[in-house]
């Protein structure tokens, strides 16, 4: 299996499980005299298998990231935590200029006046620039993720 189909494979399994236990809330309490609509001791089986299931998903994926070589030195893994960092950056950047940009309109002459204390047009760009550096980091650790097959 490549790793790129154990990775859809995880996101399904971490759907489901949210969907059972979403699925056990419902069904935890129902009024005196009434039944469940679904046993709770059947979901939380059901919930019992695709937790282990996912367990297995997510310690091979990152086996096999710990052990791929993405380029010169460095893992999956260490790319993987450097694209993170970059969505995290960037939301950092826009955030910044996102604040910077509001304008407070001022009805009299003694209400505080804002002023931005940073260039938003060069924030703009740096969002731009992280941007487009996540998306093409992406693309390549996407297009290993189907050359890869998955570890034991």
């Amino acid at each position: 299996m490549k790793l790129a189909e154990a990775l859809i494979r995880r996101a399904d399994c971490q759907k489901r499980f949210e969907q059972l236990k979403a699925r056990l809330i419902v069904n935890a309490k129902v009024q005196e005299g009434d039944v469940p609509a679904e046993t709770p001791a059947e979901l939380l089986a059901e919930l019992g298998r695709v937790a282990n299931e996912l367990l297995e998903f997510i310690k091979r994926i990152n086996k096999t990231n710990s052990v791929t070589v993405f380029s010169a030195g460095e893992t999956l893994s260490d790319v993987l935590a450097a694209r993170d960092v970059l969505a995290l950056q960037r939301a950092a950047y826009a955030e910044m200029a996102q604040a910077a940009s509001i304008t407070q309109g001022r009805y009299t002459r003694s209400e505080v006046k804002y002023v931005a204390t940073v260039n938003v047009a060069d924030l703009q760009k740096r969002v731009d620039e992280l941007a487009k550096n996540y998306r093409e980091l992406d693309a390549r650790i996407q297009e290993l993720n189907w050359q890869v097959e998955l570890v034991e």
